[in-house]
């Protein structure tokens, strides 16, 4: 892999001092935060470079040129605001910031990192004026930023990037009607428009047609520009600057992965058999050179032509984190090594999906743009006519596949848990209310993958699920118990469905029992012992159960673990059965507190259950960064159980 290199501080400042053309001087910014964005995702293992790119040129010539936020301070209260509601490209403004001095060296190298900077905008961030991720919020809170400039008579404007496909997300015409109706004269929105979403083209998705009609239908004063050039983007907002009484919208017409020729649009779609594969995740090593390569040779040109010395890099350092985990693991016993397998659940629910499709031509299946994450591509190719794609919709989806289930088909919906749970919720409750069947596929559930940070971690689904009538909601451990939980929720399931799913790879192979049949309220006993049971669920929280048994048998501790898919179902004979002979009965949770598996076993037994959950906001870094911060790994496990029985003891 070529060594790691970044454009230290000294020779941003040297370009932005030393060259006076102001349009010369953005592109050579704006290519060098490129080249660090870059750097920073490839040592991360994950982040989003596409729209890091396409809207790299904005964003450098909105911090470094037009706004005064850099000049007064990004506390001052009379600063101008910038923030991007669509958050995927977080490592390129990480990049703009650190460039500008307000993100330290270190920090910004410790992408997605415990203590670092999270994989979506947080306001514990400096420079970072919202916490963004979960898309559509952004022109709301850019309104009510700029309310209240105006109600406490504070100077400075208010810039809100946002995506295009993010537009089809109903909360944005709330808040354009709003803020027209309110006349916030110093509201700007940004639209980055790049006509592709998280791996296909807008116009394929849920078409946009002419943005600048929607904006002007609602009020708005609009332009539209190149939004790579940096002339056309200072003329557009000096046209802002004469507006009285109306928020105003720059459609800037980008290309998603600008800077990097195989990234970009179209080049990238026709390379990736129609899908566009540079929206999210780090390039490999190879494709790594070859984008740096590019980026450095332009660079090098364009100081050349200006009469500036080449760049004099940074050499980054090795991963930190990678090597003390290593160096602090037990060398013997069960240790905390993990041995990632190549089992994915989220394949085996693709695989299955497919297979029912063929044998239930009732069943139909909704996705929210998120057709690959969501492993549900095969199924559009398989069955084009039972496939709906509801673009970036959550509330629309769900309420789509109501009536379609009171009709008499059987809706799939799919997104991922943080954003189907909450924000559909209402309407869920209603669609459950009608006593209708339909099966939710909630991707992403718990804790981990942590790298994208709070936006994208769903641990508080099971609670606001659990509390409607109607709504089963299991979570397998493996993938065999996938495909037979979706075989039932789709061929026995007398209610809707909710269907927990983990993203990544199972930790390590979950072994059940051959040939055991789906029993609704049951959970299976994966290893026995006598002072106490531990209950989890999902493939991660399972191998940190049983991690944690392995380690307390070694101390002489005896403590069984049970797989536990049902999480608010429980049968009273297998509770009678398993649990009863139990003193102490604890419990794993892949979630909050709050409303999880151990509330709803706690209720049911009538009698004490111990939980160990994700207390707090979810931490962001890596996965053993985020269980140990929270106390959920095997090892804290292990210590946090013995205190458990050693407190019940005394």
């Amino acid at each position: 892999m070529r060594e790691l290199e970044l454009i230290p501080r000294r020779e941003l400042e040297r370009v932005r001092e030393s060259v006076s053309d102001p349009d010369v001087r953005l592109a050579l910014l704006a290519d060098m935060c490129r080249l660090n964005a870059l750097v920073a995702v490839k040592r991360a293992g994950s982040g989003h470079l596409g729209s890091s790119f396409s809207a790299m040129d904005i964003v450098v010539f909105c911090l470094f040129e037009e706004l005064n936020t850099a000049e007064l301070g990004w506390e001052h209260p009379d600063r101008d605001v910038y923030f991007s509601s669509k958050g995927h490209d977080v490592p390129g403004l990480y990049a703009v910031l650190f460039a500008l001095g307000v993100i330290p060296r270190e920090r910004f190298l410790r992408l997605r990192r415990l203590g670092g900077l999270d994989g979506h905008p947080d306001v514990g961030i400096p420079g970072i004026e919202a916490n963004s991720g979960s898309l559509g919020m952004g022109i709301s809170k850019g309104r009510g930023i700029a309310w209240a400039k105006r109600r406490l008579e504070r100077g400075g404007r208010v810039v809100v990037m946002v995506g295009d496909g993010e537009l089809q997300e109903g909360q944005n015409y709330e808040a354009l009607a709003a803020a027209a109706h309110e006349g916030l004269d110093r509201l700007t929105v940004v639209v980055d428009r790049n006509e592709v979403q998280s791996d296909k083209l807008t116009e394929e998705i849920v078409a946009l047609g002419e943005l600048e009609e929607r904006f002007r239908v609602f009020g708005w004063h609009v332009r539209s520009c190149d939004g790579h050039d940096p002339r056309a983007l200072r003329e557009a907002f000096a046209s802002f600057r004469g507006v009285r009484g109306r928020p105003q919208a720059l459609v800037a017409h980008t290309v998603k992965g600008r800077g990097v020729s195989f990234m970009e649009h179209p080049v990238a779609l026709v390379e990736g058999g129609g899908t566009y594969r540079w929206h999210a995740g780090a390039p490999a090593d190879e494709v790594f050179a070859r984008a740096v390569g590019e980026l450095e040779e332009r660079i090098a040109e364009r100081l050349a032509a200006v009469g500036l010395d080449p760049l004099q890099m940074e050499p980054v350092e090795p991963e930190e984190e990678a090597l003390e985990r290593l160096e602090g693991e037990p060398e013997s016993g069960v240790g905390l090594r993990v041995s990632v397998t190549d089992e994915y659940v989220a394949d085996a629910y693709g695989e299955a999906l497919v297979e029912l499709g063929r044998k239930h031509e009732r069943l139909v299946v909704l996705d929210a743009d998120l057709a690959s994450d969501c492993r549900v591509r095969a199924f559009e190719l398989a069955f084009p006519d039972r496939f709906l794609e509801c673009g970036i919709a959550e509330q629309d989806m769900v309420s789509t596949a109501a009536g379609l289930a009171r009709h008499g088909l059987l809706p799939v919906v799919n997104s991922f848990a943080a954003f189907l749970a909450s924000r559909a919720n209402e309407q869920i409750a209603n669609q459950a209310s009608e006593g209708s069947r339909v099966i939710y596929a909630l991707h992403y559930a718990g804790l981990i993958p942590a790298g994208p940070g709070k936006s994208h971690q769903s641990v508080r689904d099971i609670a606001l699920l659990g509390a409607l009538p109607g709504v089963v909601i299991v979570q397998p451990g493996n993938a065999e118990e996938t495909r037979a939980l979706l075989r039932w929720a789709v061929e026995e399931a007398t209610e809707s469905v909710a269907l927990r799913l983990a993203i990544g790879p199972s930790p390590r192979r979950i072994e059940f029992p051959a040939g055991d049949a789906v029993r609704p309220g049951w959970g299976r006993m994966l290893r026995e012992g006598e002072d106490a049971v531990l209950l989890a669920y999902g493939p991660v929280m399972l191998h940190e159960a049983l991690t944690a048994s392995e380690i307390l048998a070694e101390r002489g501790v005896a403590l069984a673990i049970v797989s536990m898919p049902w999480l608010n179902r429980f049968d009273r004979t297998w509770l009678a059965r398993d649990l009863a002979p139990f003193e102490r009965v604890l419990v794993l949770e892949d979630h909050a507190p709050v409303g999880g598996l151990a509330d709803a076993l706690r209720r049911e037994l009538g009698r004490e259950v111990v939980g160990f959950g994700v207390e707090g906001w979810p931490a962001c870094g890596t996965p053993s960064e985020a269980l140990r911060a929270h106390g959920l790994d095997g090892l804290s496990l292990a210590a946090r159980v013995e205190a458990t029985l050693g407190a019940r003891a005394r």
